[in-house]
């Protein structure tokens, strides 16, 4: 409970949508309210994501109150907002374990509750998603609805725009509801294009609509006409030609914020078969003034003070990302020929200050992770310097064209990547376990891997007077506190650096193991490596552990399989040395959501794992 105190009273009553479907509809704006204080002060203690979910409660209140949920299917995209639709569904209770460990997932998963009937994490999912369950029952002969909740973000995403086509032309019988949070309540959402909304949706006009087409169709000429002054007529008052092109019926704007509206609509529609789409206007941030003023300062959060929305606790350590930020203006004052490029991400990527700085050389390119890497690709076919920032688990979705458009022609792109490996909180679906895995196997690639701020540094300078694609690779948070030089020097290629010598074992660390390999080496007496180089690797330091050491240990933050370690591998193989070697990273699993000292422990990754490994290896042997 966030708060001791009897203002949830009504709150307390639902525990799950059939009791909510229970309250009479004048009770409904004093639940959003209640739902509202809660969800403020849950995350005020825990921290997690607020603007979206304070701009969604009306919504989802409605929503479950005239759908029949779980068997009616509701789906949301990203999943930033569904807050108020967990604590609708049962889970109220436990917000105060959300994003902690073995605690609520921040966001949709389908082992967590039968309402989630779709698990997300990354955008512009839920209309593909939609579309195959709307199908799916028509297949099986099920009477269910089905709705897709999407942001208006989330439609710069191409794959948004391909599941509108392939759902429009199928006929499929869902609703998308485009999530409009981005401007306020304007005009055009007021009495004039709340009344046609209504119109529009309610029985008299879609019998009317199917009755004259059915009379207009024997007369081709005349039906035309009808049609495109229809067309014209809604085009001058709301914004849905697009949508009626791809084979949607449209609706709206109205107001996100009205319930009642809100409920007669969806009861409406609920009427309508085939494609609709219903364009709702909200504010993010609702409700919470903080918020409202600076909704992206909200988004993700950590535990904050709920009467002023002040932070309880920062740290002073810069961040990886901070280190790429600084870096990122610095080469940018030095180089008038880099560009930054970032998808939707220019927060949480570090590009801030560089968008600031040099505003004609910053490229936020939307939700579309696979057009920021061929848009880089261009540019540096002719003769630009791209930098692209991007989060290791959004770049799986760009995995073609880093490929195809840039790694084949050997293309000058950097690739900033940032959240490599566990990112604690937001846990599988955010996590960055597989980019060395799905990089290393790319020809032309360099591939890097810091183990404190210094040399993140030095790498990014490094990859971006690489002749070809290089990759810097490096983890959510803070670093080491190592000393960051001004200056910037060249790396030199594949090379590692040894810091401690021992005898008998050899610790190879990629990246952020070097610290847990540090105090491991410690109890074993061990030799210390910081690899820095995944592709390419340094045989050369490889083959001398191996013909001075019984046993290589790789460490890496990233899947097992095809990773670091597999590199290591191929080359001891390859040149047949016969040396033991044990692979420590991150299991074949999916790794959920906690703080990332006590996951990495899980995985057997910080410095007691390691040398339990290590103990009961050597026993084997």
């Amino acid at each position: 409970m966030p708060e001791s105190s009897d203002k949830y009273t009504l709150l307390k009553t639902i525990n799950d949508p059939s009791e909510l479907r229970q309250l009479n509809e004048k009770q409904l704006p004093e639940l959003a309210d209640q739902l509202r204080g809660y969800l403020l002060h849950s995350v005020a203690n825990t921290g997690g994501h607020l603007s979206a979910g304070l701009g969604t409660v009306e919504l989802t209140v409605a929503l479950h109150y005239v759908y029949n949920t779980p068997h009616d299917r509701l789906i949301w995209d990203v999943g930033h907002q569904t807050y108020p639709h967990k604590m609708l569904t049962g889970r109220r209770e436990a917000m105060a374990t959300m994003r902690q460990y073995k605690g609520l997932s921040g966001f949709p998963k389908r082992t967590e509750s039968p309402y989630d009937c779709f698990g997300v994490g990354h955008s512009s999912t839920s209309i593909s998603a939609a579309a195959g369950m709307s199908i799916a029952s028509a297949l099986k002969g099920e009477k269910r609805k089905t709705v897709a909740v999407i942001g208006d973000g989330a439609m710069t995403a191409g794959m948004a725009f391909e599941a509108l086509n392939h759902a429009g032309d199928s006929k499929a019988d869902m609703l998308v509801i485009l999530n409009d949070n981005e401007m306020s309540i304007s005009p055009n959402v007021g009495g004039l294009s709340k009344h046609l909304a209504k119109l529009l949706s309610g029985k008299f006009y879609s019998n009317m609509r199917e009755g004259s087409k059915k009379v207009m169709q024997v007369m081709p000429p005349v039906w035309e006409f009808a049609k495109r002054a229809e067309e014209h007529m809604k085009g001058m008052v709301v914004p849905g030609t697009l949508f009626e092109e791809l084979g949607f019926q449209y609706f709206g704007p109205i107001d996100g914020h009205d319930i009642p509206t809100l409920i007669t609509m969806f009861s409406n529609l609920k009427k309508i078969d085939g494609p609709k789409l219903l364009h709702v206007v909200t504010q993010k941030g609702k409700g919470f003034a903080p918020a409202e003023q600076d909704p992206s300062k909200f988004h993700g959060i950590s535990a904050f003070d709920p009467a002023t929305g002040s932070k309880l606790s920062s740290s002073s350590t810069k961040t990886y990302t901070d280190i790429f930020s600084d870096w990122l203006c610095d080469m940018a004052a030095a180089d008038d020929k880099l560009v930054g490029i970032t998808p939707a991400m220019r927060e949480g990527s570090g590009l801030v200050e560089f968008s600031k700085q040099h505003p004609g050389r910053y490229i936020d390119v939307g939700i579309a992770e696979q057009h920021a890497v061929t848009l880089a690709a261009g540019l540096a076919c002719e003769g630009m310097k791209p930098v692209v920032a991007i989060y290791s688990s959004f770049l799986q979705r760009g995995y073609d064209q880093l490929i195809h458009d840039v790694a084949i022609q050997n293309l000058d792109v950097l690739f900033a990547i940032d959240r490599g490996g566990l990112v604690g909180a937001d846990g599988a679906t955010h996590a960055g376990s597989f980019d060395l895995s799905f990089m290393r196997c790319i020809p032309n690639m360099l591939i890097m891997t810091p183990s404190d701020e210094e040399q993140c540094r030095q790498m990014l300078f490094t990859g971006y007077q690489h002749n070809g694609p290089a990759a810097v690779r490096y983890p959510r948070g803070s670093g080491t506190g190592a000393n960051v030089s001004k200056a910037m020097q060249l790396l030199e290629t594949g090379k590692a650096k040894q810091l401690k010598q021992g005898q008998n074992i050899a610790l190879l660390a990629f990246g952020s193991m070097l610290k847990p390999a540090l105090e491991a080496a410690e109890a074993l007496n061990a030799s210390v490596i910081d690899m820095r180089f995944v592709k390419p690797l340094d045989e050369a330091m490889i083959k001398q552990l191996a013909d001075t050491h019984s046993l290589l240990v790789t460490l890496e933050e990233n899947a097992l399989m095809g990773g670091a370690g597999s590199a290591v591998n191929e080359y001891l193989a390859a040149q047949a040395l016969k040396t033991a070697v044990l692979n420590l990273g991150l299991p074949d699993r999916f790794i959920d959501h906690g703080d990332t000292a006590t996951l990495l422990a899980d995985c057997g990754l910080d410095k007691d794992g390691i040398i339990r490994a290590i103990e009961s290896h050597s026993a084997k042997l």
